[in-house]
């Protein structure tokens, strides 16, 4: 029999970054998804992962450039409110169908098991850190515009990450 492991979302964050005029990273996060994990046991082998991410929860720190992101040139977080994962196969990496705007693509991300651990609360805790990256074009995320000295404002390459703490359910 399964176990459920639901996300511990105040110690969790799901991070991207991306290349800005060819010149600096821009960082940025969303603030409200939640995540799932089924496991047979506490080796998480195999298990089940699926999240979801509310894609006008996006921040990098500036008003303006988040509402172009939310926007149809990006997200179309109207008509796309959701950002979805679900694993296919966990081991070191985690593979899985990644979703964004309508259009899903298998992903291949690097997983950092961190343990199991109990709280002073008596919550048994597990931790995992991921990090990949994707083509943002692949996604519909088309939106660009030349650079007078060459180049493209923003780059195709996106860089993920995640640091995600589960909670065990009896």
């Amino acid at each position: 029999m399964a176990t459920k492991w639901n996300l511990d979302p105040a110690h969790s964050e799901i991070t991207f970054k991306v290349k800005h005029m060819m010149i600096s990273n821009i960082k940025g996060n969303f603030t409200d998804f939640t995540a799932e994990i089924e496991a047979e046991d506490d080796t998480f082998a195999n298990a089940k992962t699926t999240a979801t991410i509310q894609t006008d929860s996006i921040s990098t720190n500036n008003t303006d450039r988040d509402n172009h992101l939310k926007s149809a040139e990006f997200f179309n977080t109207e008509a796309h409110p959701t950002i979805t994962f679900e694993s296919t196969a966990l081991n070191n990496e985690v593979t899985g169908n990644l979703t964004i705007n309508g259009i899903t693509k298998p992903v291949v991300l690097d997983v950092d098991f961190g343990g199991i651990n109990v709280d002073p609360w008596g919550n048994t805790k597990a931790g995992f850190s991921f990090e990949g990256k994707i083509n943002r074009k692949d996604f519909g995320l088309s939106w660009n515009a030349a650079l007078e000295a060459g180049g493209v404002m923003v780059s195709e390459e996106v860089k993920i990450a995640g640091e995600l703490q589960f909670v065990k359910q009896a």
